[in-house]
């Protein structure tokens, strides 16, 4: 069973989990900008998180399955439509539903993001350093192709047309971060100027990191921040340039930098940011260790409690091209039926 790919539009990779354990060794952890989405189609497909999936970032793509088979759409809104034998039928996001072999699946973004394509069993590409996920900036795997051929895992699942509550991306709502190994190199006044200022999001940015755009305001500047050596770098970490330019990194990035970190915004929160979109508006709160605590055990239940947002899709009859198989009234009967009143 396999997923053609019949176009792909720039920076469209297959992802996981990706590989943590060899910072040592230069590698950052990569995967899914939003493994949140990750965990949200694997839940609507009743399946584990670690499943490798499809991330379109913010880019149009089409595909063809050559058998039937179960896939789940999550994280940023794509229009997604599937055509088969001449007919053409939006598909819900935040849902999963069961597609028939030979159907093309065209997917266009609305309002950037990273979406994710999430088949039932998962991608089943080479396994490497523990991962499936292509690492683009350290030359592991590739970006998706005209006429790839993706291999899919056995799916051992038979629900569909599921639909699932997705945890809140709203990026209005502050970032949480905490203290990094730098924040006391900036003046108190800088720091909560940080917290003060309304930035927005850069068009500027990749599965590396992305820009943070403080208009008219001043950049931010440490003291002493021309001597800070380089030293381990990780997602979430926020970089003042030399420009006063606040950097923050995302799954891909570079595992060392000699830029001084403001602050590092929590885990539970850096998939907000990765999926916030060009211009979208981003705050930042200092928060304490205690707070922080908090917020990533409410994150984990949160995970652990995915299952519980999902529902049953109210499907559309009008697009329902087999409406006279369903019984859209319980508990009608046949007035001819023995034993029916007459």
């Amino acid at each position: 069973m396999s997923l053609i790919v019949l176009a792909a539009g720039l920076g469209i990779t297959v992802q996981d989990l990706g590989r943590p354990g060899f910072l040592a060794q230069g590698l950052s952890r990569g995967g899914a900008a939003d493994p949140v989405a990750l965990a949200e189609g694997a839940a609507l497909l009743g399946q584990d998180a670690g499943l490798a999936a499809i991330e379109l970032a913010a880019a149009p793509a089409r595909f063809r399955l050559t058998a039937p088979a179960r896939i789940a759409l999550t994280g940023a809104p794509f229009r997604a439509l599937l055509r088969d034998a001449g007919a053409e039928t939006p598909l819900a996001w935040n849902a999963s539903h069961a597609l028939p072999a030979g159907a093309e699946l065209a997917l266009s973004p609305l309002a950037g993001g990273y979406g994710y394509l999430v088949p039932g069993g998962g991608i089943d590409a080479p396994l490497l350093l523990g991962a499936r996920s292509a690492h683009l900036a350290a030359g592991i795997g590739a970006a998706l192709a005209e006429g790839d051929s993706l291999a899919l895992g056995p799916d051992p699942g038979t629900q569909a047309e599921l639909r699932i509550a997705p945890l809140p991306r709203d990026s209005t709502a502050p970032i949480r971060v905490v203290a990094s190994l730098q924040t006391a190199l900036f003046p108190a006044a800088e720091i909560a100027r940080f917290q003060r200022t309304a930035f927005r999001r850069d068009p500027r940015g990749n599965r590396m990191g992305l820009r943070l755009d403080q208009g008219d305001a001043p950049g931010f500047a440490p003291s002493g921040g021309l001597s800070v050596v380089s030293e381990i770098v990780q997602p979430g970490d926020i970089q003042i340039t030399g420009d006063g330019t606040a950097l923050v990194l995302l799954a891909e990035c570079q595992t060392t930098g000699g830029y001084p970190r403001i602050a590092t915004v929590l885990p539970c929160d850096l998939y907000r940011v990765a999926q916030a979109p060009p211009g979208a508006a981003l705050r930042f709160r200092l928060v304490g260790q205690d707070e922080a605590r908090a917020a990533m055990q409410a994150h984990a239940s949160a995970l652990a409690g995915l299952r519980s947002r999902i529902t049953r899709r109210l499907r559309e009859p009008s697009t329902m091209a087999d409406l006279l198989s369903y019984n859209l009234i319980g508990g009608v009967v046949s007035a001819t039926a023995e034993g029916s009143e007459r």
